[in-house]
């Protein structure tokens, strides 16, 4: 039996404000952020007691505390307690795709409405102790008498009392983020010069996107804040130029804290629809999830980490019949100004399209007037699993406006990238 696949509408989308890690949020917890922003969405599309289909989330830095994460924040909220949550990561990629997951089901039926949502803290960082001292204390919990308790930490060393804080770096090659977006800009010849002009752009549009009360209707206030606190109105390129390489402390470095995104904390969620859902709810459609594609490449053998977005989006248009060009909107999620320049780069090269693609001609260049029109990632920040929620809920209000279509990109750790399309009422 075969069905017809029906369209998946995006109503819209809510967020937290988002700041910097250790600073507004630093007494905030994964589900706390979550849950405040899913009530936000439930306050802003009138959901209070409605049951949703599913509501599908993560965060990418969790205690243990966190294996329901998502249900327990859904718990939390003003819908009904049958609405499941399931908890999902793939790293900066996690709300793009569980928009993605929950659309398809939508496509097919399976389900009239959804939650994509993610939440993110290095604020509440999960400290945990050397291997060696957590057997010790998981054969503590075994032992009955205070004596057998008092043998377990029998040849105790003061090194296994040292905390090891979250590693940032690659299992496959002991890099971090970073280090390997320092290759990729050595490779691609990014110039730092460069990287500073589209981290100053970022936040004047951002910045000025936020004068203009852009954000009023996507952000709802948290623990009594009111804007994302990493926003640089006042910004220079000077400013920019004086800043120390972060990564690479050579004369070959070029990311700076100025042209990388800062570690964030905060929280996005995004409602998605059967039409006749939101028909049925008197709901406006902003826009409609078209098109989703995942992919990951072998960054542990030369390939560049955060490159995989490029293959995505090329598989990703051939199954549309779209060329890069046939676009309004260009969302590319800034991990760092120089992730998003080497993408660029890379759709222009022909060997590369060529290699990784299997491409005769290269994918070719992008208007850059239309990329991250209201800022991204390096202005606003970056909470983790909460940026491909914070970009839809975005990119669905340009579409709402001004009509046409947008391509969204996000890179993530692992070496893997997501894309999607989202077209407007009269594109779709």
């Amino acid at each position: 039996m075969t069905r017809e696949l029906r369209r998946v509408a995006v109503i819209g989308g809510t967020r937290i404000p988002f700041c910097r890690s250790n600073t507004l949020y630093a007494d905030l917890s994964n589900q706390d952020m979550m849950t405040a922003a899913l009530n936000a969405l439930v306050d802003r599309y009138k959901l209070k007691g409605e049951h949703i289909d599913e509501v599908v989330g993560g965060a990418v830095v969790t205690h243990s505390r966190d294996y329901n994460l998502t249900r327990e924040s859904v718990l939390g909220t003003k819908l009904a307690p049958s609405t499941p949550g399931v908890t999902l990561q793939q790293a900066c990629g996690t709300s793009l795709q569980a928009a993605l997951g929950t659309a398809a089901k939508i496509a097919t039926g399976e389900i009239e409405s959804g939650i994509a949502c993610g939440s993110d803290t290095t604020s509440d960082a999960p400290i945990v102790f050397s291997k060696k001292f957590s057997k010790r204390l998981i054969e503590l919990n075994t032992k009955k008498t205070l004596m057998d308790k008092v043998r377990v930490f029998q040849g105790l060393s003061p090194a296994e009392l040292a905390p090891q804080p979250p590693a940032v770096k690659e299992p496959r090659t002991g890099l971090g983020m970073g280090e390997h977006c320092e290759l990729m800009a050595q490779e691609w010849g990014i110039t730092r010069a460069e990287q500073d002009q589209l981290a100053f752009e970022s936040h004047k549009k951002a910045a000025a996107a936020d004068e203009q009360g852009w954000f009023d209707d996507l952000m709802v206030p948290c623990a009594g804040v009111y804007r994302d606190n990493n926003l640089r109105p006042d910004i220079t390129l000077e400013k920019l130029s004086t800043l120390k390489t972060a990564f690479d402390k050579s004369d070959k470095g070029t990311l700076t804290a100025g042209n990388s995104t800062p570690l964030t904390d905060g929280a996005a969620a995004a409602l998605l629809a059967s039409e006749d859902w939101a028909k049925a709810r008197g709901l406006p459609i902003a826009a409609y999830l078209t098109y989703g594609q995942h992919w990951g490449n072998d960054f542990a053998h030369g390939d560049g980490l955060l490159m995989a977005p490029t293959i995505a989006v090329s598989k990703m248009l051939d199954r549309a019949g779209l060329t890069l060009q046939d676009f309004d909107f260009y969302e590319i999620h800034e991990a760092f100004a120089a992730q998003v320049l080497c993408t660029l780069k890379a759709w222009e090269d022909p060997a590369y399209c060529a290699k990784h693609m299997g491409k005769n001609a290269p994918l070719g260049s992008i208007d850059r007037a239309k990329l991250n029109v209201k800022g991204s990632s390096i202005a606003v920040g970056h909470p983790f699993a909460a940026t491909g929620a914070r970009i839809i809920g975005n990119l669905a209000k340009l579409l709402a406006q001004n009509g046409g279509r947008g391509l969204i990109s996000v890179c993530t750790a692992g070496g893997m990238g997501v894309a999607a399309i989202m077209e407007s009422a009269n594109a779709a």
